[in-house]
């Protein structure tokens, strides 16, 4: 059986570098899914873009 091993966004080493467009095209998918207004203007960087996405996925029940 093999598990998945995730590292903590804000230990990526990148995590401090800006959010990708990929990202924030999502994260503007998923608020819309959600019911939620774009919170791109609030992100700053991978690692907050990544939390984020995980925190919409399991609002619009993705996970």
């Amino acid at each position: 059986m093999t598990g998945k091993i995730e590292k903590n966004p804000r230990n990526w080493t990148s995590g401090d570098d800006p959010m990708t467009d990929a990202q924030a095209s999502y994260l503007k998918t998923l608020g819309e899914q959600t019911g939620r207004p774009d919170p791109t203007p609030d992100v700053r960087t991978k690692a907050q873009a990544s939390e984020l996405i995980d925190e919409l996925r399991r609002a619009a029940e993705l996970e």
